[in-house]
């Protein structure tokens, strides 16, 4: 069984709560990512939360508020859902199911955000049933509320 270590984008892009809506875009942009884990400081990167470029449009945009205005923590997902980095590939793939999320932080021994790891990484890894299952069963319809 592969551990989740070996596919996962290590030492991703983190933010801070505070950091400006306008900055972590910039970010997604910089990065090529579509979600951040929002740490309480970049020294230790324990994660807060994610804020995703869904959680922007959504929670700014789609409800009339200026995210120019808007910090990481005001728009971000939490709690985050996480994974240690001595899980496998399939038990991460059980949890994004679950939780029908595209990203999912991976944390060290000291609960340190260490890397990401994406329905991208697991399909460039794993060309069989399991990826098409782990997307199919993400993207399944669910309700319109956002966790927060």
């Amino acid at each position: 069984m592969s551990n989740i270590i070996e596919i996962m984008t290590k030492n991703p892009v983190c933010c801070t709560p505070e950091m400006g809506l306008p900055e972590v875009a910039q970010l997604m942009l910089k990065y090529d990512c579509g979600e951040i884990p929002v740490v309480y400081s970049l020294a230790e990167k324990k994660v807060l939360g994610v804020i995703t470029d869904r959680d922007i449009v959504a929670r700014s945009v789609a409800v009339g508020v200026n995210p120019m205005a808007m910090s990481a923590e005001e728009c971000m997902t939490y709690p985050a859902i996480i994974v240690k980095n001595t899980i496998s590939i399939e038990d991460c793939c059980q949890i994004m199911e679950e939780n029908q999320i595209r990203r999912i932080p991976v944390v060290d021994e000291k609960e340190n955000c260490c890397g990401v790891v994406s329905i991208a990484d697991i399909a460039r890894y794993k060309k069989d049933h399991l990826t098409l299952e782990v997307i199919k069963n993400i993207s399944r319809p669910h309700s319109n509320s956002l966790r927060h």
